[in-house]
């Protein structure tokens, strides 16, 4: 009996079963695909998330497109910042919360004075926005510079993908229009 175990799980024996094992392509493509999954799922999820930003950031263009034509028509009302706010939030898509929105309306001389650059937001300990906004439609013949902005929520991906550009995770998506209020 001893003899047959021995015969058995002999070298050469052992050395068959290796080259066999080493041959057989039965299991290649899983291990294959196992291997490569988590990266192409990174990259889909990555491609996604940009995707869902860049489509967020067309959509606030538009609410600031919107919004622009709105002090332009209403102007002559006098126009006060929460009538305003409501105006616009008429015209908000799914994508965005009414109560998020943030709107910098002020006037200037020239173009080259305009400010047009995001803002530095600052936030309280709660990690809400404590930035006061101005809103100044100015009068005919003046230079208008509207800043639509929304604090975009961002998921980091499984390869440390990071599109915040904010203190809180966040990233901040902002539409600017600048105008001139013709008489």
């Amino acid at each position: 009996m001893r003899a047959a175990i021995k015969g058995i799980f002999s070298t050469e024996w052992l050395s068959v079963q290796v080259r066999r094992l080493a041959a057989s392509c039965e299991g290649a493509s899983a291990v294959e695909f196992a291997i490569i999954s988590p990266l192409l799922i990174a990259l889909v999820l990555a491609i996604l998330q940009v995707a869902l930003i860049v489509f967020a950031t067309q959509a606030l263009e538009t609410l600031a497109a919107q919004a622009s034509r709105q002090i332009l028509t209403l102007q002559s009302q006098s126009l006060t910042q929460s009538a305003f706010q409501t105006a616009v939030c008429q015209n908000i898509v799914v994508l965005f919360s009414c109560n998020n929105i943030m709107i910098d309306v002020q006037t200037y001389g020239s173009f080259s004075s305009a400010v047009t650059s995001a803002p530095t937001l600052t936030f309280d300990a709660s990690g809400n926005v404590t930035n006061t906004w101005q809103f100044s439609p100015g009068s005919a013949g003046s230079i208008v510079v509207m800043r639509v902005m929304y604090q975009w929520p961002v998921f980091f991906g499984p390869l440390g993908l990071n599109l915040s550009n904010l203190s809180n995770g966040k990233r901040l998506l902002m539409a600017t229009a600048a105008f001139k209020n013709e008489p």
